[in-house]
């Protein structure tokens, strides 16, 4: 019963508050109405949007006031760019208008009801000690016991009415949260932008990856091999003129097509490092952590495998920031957590430097958002000034 007594409660404040808010909806309405019919002329074009962008405030107070009652988060429908051609623009008038038509009226009835009834309730027993009987509160006087019983009546009905607030205040915050939540549409329309979004990340991440491999062979492991070749030529000319300049040369081709081998095997690994592969995601970050020059403890609550395209932007991103740490943040110490569902695996990084880490700065973060947004997956940057430096990648395991 207490737990009834409390759900009533609060279901009826929301009420009342909703009837507050329906006149601030009216009072928007008004002012809406004044703007549009000053559009034809040409004052109130320039105005709409400034207009519909302050009703988002009123909105905003509702929605929030909604999520809290369903215990269920409402996410805001809105579009970067003109509230004017924003979907949600209209769906907010739809609710002002909806609201500011049924809020008041709702309020002002939850907030009547109990304390009507509590007064008939009362009126009932207490009519004899007033000279001339007294007025309940639906406009009878009562004076007489058959008056008194009809006002005991109407007052245990009223109150009982008063429990069915709370399934009122549900329905109420359910229309809010079906006209202040994105609509249907909407949401697969800003999904096939966001997916048309991660598909150009992962094009231009994918043509990034190919020009830094194309560098890498062409600046150094095909440099190499051209200087073996052009000693391996120059000792077969002076072979029989000059063995001993000849035998220097061919060294010095030994030991050039030697780091070409190395280059070769640095870029292989940038490719797909062999660590995964032997040692799964879990060891090939640990191996990282451990070659950090700043001290690193790692922490891994999920070791199930995911795929290989997935463990291999883990890893190079575990790789990024580390180095980052090293080179940037002042850091003395740094986390790594591996953890996360089936479906999608969690990094966090995360080090007590002194912050202020920035995308824009050549710190390569935004290169780590491109080839989570490939995988179409986030990344969260927390650096305040002073530290510490947080980053989360989410990178998604569904097939």
């Amino acid at each position: 019963m207490i737990t009834r007594l409390r759900s009533c409660w609060s279901a009826i404040r929301y009420l009342a508050v909703g009837a507050a808010s329906s006149m601030v909806s009216w009072f928007v309405l008004v002012g809406m109405l004044f703007v549009l019919l000053m559009c034809p002329f040409g004052v109130g074009i320039p105005a709409l949007p400034v207009a519909l962008q302050l009703i988002r405030r009123p909105v905003d107070f509702e929605r929030r006031r909604a999520s809290r009652l369903l215990d269920e988060p409402i996410p805001e429908p809105y579009r970067a760019g003109n509230p004017v051609t924003d979907p949600a623009s209209r769906r907010d008038l739809g609710w002002l208008l909806f609201h500011g038509a049924t809020g008041f009226v709702i309020g002002i009835f939850a907030i009547a009801l109990p304390l009507g009834g509590l007064r008939q309730v009362v009126t009932a027993f207490v009519w004899q000690t007033v000279p001339g009987g007294m007025e309940s509160s639906l406009g009878f006087v009562v004076t007489s016991w058959p008056l008194a019983g009809l006002s005991l009546i109407s007052g245990v009905g009223m109150i009982a009415i008063t429990f069915l607030a709370p399934k009122v205040a549900r329905w109420q915050a359910s229309v809010a949260r079906k006209l202040l939540s994105p609509a249907p549409g909407v949401v697969l329309t800003d999904r096939v932008v966001e997916l048309a979004a991660s598909r150009a990340a992962a094009l231009e991440a994918h043509g990034a990856e190919l020009r830094r491999l194309e560098r890498d062979l062409h600046d150094g492991t095909q440099a190499r091999i051209a200087a073996v070749v052009l000693q391996l030529g120059i000792a077969d000319s002076i072979f029989e003129k000059n063995p001993e300049k000849a035998r220097e040369l061919l060294g010095r081709a030994q030991d050039t097509a030697t780091g070409a081998l190395a280059e070769l095997r640095t870029v292989v690994r940038s490719i797909y490092p062999p660590l995964l592969t032997d040692r799964g995601l879990d060891g090939a970050v640990t191996a990282l952590a451990d070659r950090c020059p700043v001290p690193c403890t790692v922490d891994i609550r999920s070791d199930s495998r995911r795929p290989a395209a997935v463990e291999a932007a883990a890893y190079f991103v575990v790789a990024e920031m580390l180095t980052n740490i090293t080179k940037h943040s002042g850091a003395e110490r740094a986390w790594v957590t591996l953890d996360g569902a089936a479906d999608a695996l969690l990094i966090e990084i995360r080090d007590d430097g002194h912050g202020g880490a920035d995308e824009t700065g050549g710190s390569g973060l935004s290169g780590i958002r491109k080839r989570a947004e490939a995988f179409d997956g986030t990344l969260k940057l927390s650096s305040p000034v002073g530290g510490p430096t947080v980053v989360k990648v989410e990178l998604p395991c569904g097939s």
